[in-house]
């Protein structure tokens, strides 16, 4: 008999708020973490992005420790796993796994005046520095597979649940934006001018963010109130940076994942999509997913209050999504106004009431990856 596999922890650490209530209520208010900026170190001309302040991070860092050696994104992500670990009570032994999930990690260690040592860059370390924080005894697990690593961790985590590898993995996810992120995008031209408009006409781009995320995997249910119940993820290899025109990577993904979690379409209650607000990708997610007969399905993209986060969204993403679901409330697609989709879909546009119990979470990536994770609330 297959083994369950359960969500029994979440924690995030945003512009938002340093906890998941404080950024659910900043959600319902409809503040959004995307600020003009201006910071030469980062960019030569004006920018909006979502970024968290250093005296915040610094600040909340002190309160669990006095140590120095640790890099801007490894206190954030020290932070979102601190308060799980710590409330879970579970031994971190050799039953217990630790997965790091990240597109960049510490690439800031690159520039010439870093103040972190140019080894940090390199992602085993970066996993290995979180690890030893708290004294995980296995060996740290990263994934790193574009912009879908942050939900492709929860795969990897309930596929090795399933396989009696662990009985315990806890996962965290996280991306900075820094120079180097910036200028890539900036060079695609994919950057908007304005804060992003997931789905919209107007859409004219990307705004980047930051973030970690958090979550314990289970064998065990305890005080869970999510299971994942069906995973795929499946490149379409269509392109370095373009996804595939016909959605196929997304469509086979969705495709599996539903299979696996032996469901319809009609059983699917939302859906958290991925949402970049660039025009290849927004109008390829509508087509995989009128293929797939969802396109009545609730939708929203969480970019317009956090930005792209990179390898942290589809975390991130996900554990908003699990609160969506706990309390029956569809949040709105920020900065969405008017369709901008060939095909039709059902974008939130407005704070609701509804009953969730299974929920679909996406992402697509650079490269041609594209992930699909499907979950239903016990």
């Amino acid at each position: 008999m297959i083994r369950e596999v359960y969500i029994n922890e979440t924690n995030c650490i945003t512009p938002l708020g340093f906890d998941v209530p404080s950024n659910i209520e900043a959600i319902l208010r409809g503040d959004s973490g995307l600020q003009l900026h201006q910071d030469i170190s980062l960019m030569p001309m004006p920018f909006y992005a979502s970024i968290i302040a250093d005296e915040k991070i610094n600040s909340a860092f002190e309160k669990i420790s006095t140590e120095t050696k640790y890099s801007r994104l490894e206190k954030m992500m020290i932070l979102a796993l601190e308060p799980m670990i710590k409330n879970s009570g579970i031994e971190l032994n050799s039953k217990t796994a630790f997965i790091l999930s990240t597109t960049k990690g510490n690439v800031t260690a690159l520039k010439e005046n870093s103040k972190i040592s140019f080894q940090n860059a390199h992602l085993d370390v970066l996993a290995q520095n979180v690890a030893n924080f708290f004294g995980f005894k296995t060996t740290p697990i990263v994934v790193s597979n574009a912009c879908v690593s942050g939900i492709l961790a929860i795969s990897v985590a309930k596929r090795m649940i399933q396989s009696e590898l662990y009985d315990n993995i806890f996962v965290v996810a996280g991306d900075e934006v820094s120079e180097f992120v910036l200028s890539g995008f900036n060079a695609f031209q994919a950057m908007s001018d304005l804060p992003c408009k997931p789905y919209s006409k107007n859409r004219t781009g990307v705004s980047l963010g930051e973030a970690t995320a958090a979550v314990l995997v289970s064998a065990e249910a305890r005080n869970a109130k999510i299971k994942v119940i069906g995973d795929s993820s499946i490149n379409d290899a269509n392109h370095i940076s373009g996804p595939s025109r016909t959605g196929e990577g997304l469509f086979r993904s969705i495709q599996n994942a539903m299979k696996e979690a032996k469901i319809n379409s009609d059983q699917i209650d939302y859906i958290s999509a991925h949402g970049t607000a660039t025009p290849f990708n927004d109008e390829m997610e509508a087509i995989a997913l009128n293929r797939l007969d969802l396109q009545n399905v609730p939708l929203n993209s969480l970019k317009g209050f956090y930005g792209h986060t990179l390898g942290a969204s589809g975390l991130l993403e996900t554990v908003i999504a699990i609160e969506s679901a706990n309390q029956n409330q569809l949040f709105e697609s920020k900065g969405f106004d008017e369709i901008g989709v060939s095909e039709r879909i059902n974008v939130i546009e407005k704070n609701k009431e509804v009953t969730i119990e299974i929920f679909l979470k996406t992402a697509s990536g650079f490269g041609g990856c594209n992930t699909a994770v499907v979950f239903e609330k016990i």
